[in-house]
């Protein structure tokens, strides 16, 4: 059994209003809560600052948490939302974000079995093979080091692991063995709040990935590893457009 929490905020800087923007007649962030109950999650929230967002997911049927305007991450909303909800300390919860409408019911599942069956994990996510030489160097996208039980060994914007004696030839598979972060997580609640409790530290600082500080403190994030990446969130009106055409198509 796990919980789905969706964390979702009206402010984003290049699309304003983001979780409310239509696709197929529909909010984009029903699209993502559609998903998430899809996966068989044993409930699934909208954790919110924002009144209207509020009112939307009302709409539609969503449960909706109000949180404080406060966080700074989607994490820290999640952990006002388990506290609020009284989660227990061994409960699994799924962050899946609310810009991520083309995210697989299948991928938010996965994730959670394996944090469920893996011994010792703390949290879990999802990676995928780069696809491209473009991806492998693009600073955007989050390249992970995978041990061989699945164990996150690095997370970085850097082109990892860097092939010296191929990539320099412009062979077209130097990038081979390279995995593309894919950002969905899930946390025991008892490690979500020890993670949410630090302070930044000076590796996420630096590269600007969250998820080095539970790597810095010691915790063990499980990789799933899935064949292809799904659809990218939603960032920018180009993006919107993609995921309206990708997820209204006939």
């Amino acid at each position: 059994m796990f919980h789905v929490i969706i964390p979702a905020r009206f402010g984003s800087t290049r699309l304003p209003g983001k979780p409310l923007l239509q696709i197929g007649g529909r909010p984009l962030i029903q699209w993502v809560w559609q998903s998430a109950v899809a996966s068989g999650a044993a409930s699934v929230l909208v954790a919110t600052d924002d009144e209207r967002i509020r009112a939307a997911a009302a709409k539609f049927g969503a449960d909706c948490v109000m949180t404080s305007a406060d966080h700074l991450s989607g994490t820290d909303r999640i952990a006002e939302t388990v506290r609020a909800r009284g989660l227990p300390a061994d409960a699994i919860v799924v962050n899946v974000q609310g810009d991520e409408p083309g995210m697989p019911a299948d991928v938010i599942s996965a994730v959670a079995q394996a944090l469920r069956e893996v011994p010792g994990s703390d949290i879990g996510t999802a990676v995928a093979p780069v696809q491209s030489r473009q991806e492998f160097l693009d600073p955007n996208c989050v390249k992970a080091l995978r041990a061989r039980d699945g164990r996150a060994l690095y997370f970085s914007r850097a082109p990892v692991p860097w092939p010296r004696d191929t990539i320099s030839a412009g062979q077209p598979a130097a990038y081979a063995g390279a995995w593309r972060h894919i950002g969905i997580y899930a946390y025991r609640v008892r490690s979500l709040l020890q993670f949410a409790a630090w302070p930044p530290t000076p590796l996420e600082t630096t590269e600007k990935l969250e998820q080095l500080r539970a790597l810095e403190n010691g915790m063990h994030i499980h990789l799933v590893a899935l064949t292809s990446a799904p659809p990218a969130g939603v960032d920018t009106p180009e993006d919107l457009e993609r995921m309206r055409a990708a997820l209204t198509a006939p």
